[in-house]
């Protein structure tokens, strides 16, 4: 089953922010531009790390809304329930000090958020294309945040 296109396409449009992250780092001139015009919130590494956090809290509510898919007898629902909003607190939790230490810390939620998109799946609550979507959109804000940590 493919992605359907409205997904892919937001998905897509999602990560603007992270490949705008890495772009205002690696460009002195266009890190000035936008910061004059935009503020500082939009510029490496801030809007990768606020837009991450909002992300990843994101994520919890995609999980959640796979969980009330379950069934309610037998538990499924409420370990589904329960794994749904660990995304939100290891944002609320992990995600701030300094900018090294949060990019690393959304680039273990983002892993960890990809582990239970899989065990959601592997339920049957997500749907069948949803691993296809997830993966590489993971691998993608992975690579932006780790470009962010090293530069």
């Amino acid at each position: 089953m493919p992605v359907p296109r409205a997904a892919l396409l937001l998905a897509l449009a999602g990560l603007l922010p992270f490949v705008w992250g890495v772009a205002t780092a690696l460009s002195d001139p266009l890190y000035e531009a936008a910061l004059t015009t935009l503020g500082g919130r939009f510029v490496a590494p801030y809007v990768q790390l606020s837009y991450g956090t909002v992300i990843l809290a994101f994520m919890s509510g995609v999980l959640w809304g796979f969980a009330a898919r379950a069934p309610v007898s037998g538990g499924q629902a409420a370990v589904g329930y329960g794994l749904s909003v660990i995304p939100a607190l290891w944002a609320f939790f992990m995600v701030g000090g300094g900018p090294v230490s949060a990019a690393l810390n959304l680039i273990f939620g983002f892993l960890g958020v990809l582990l239970l998109d899989w065990q959601f799946a592997r339920w049957g609550l997500a749907p069948g294309w949803w691993l296809r979507l997830r993966v590489p959109m993971t691998l993608a804000v992975v690579a932006c945040l780790g470009l962010g940590v090293v530069t």
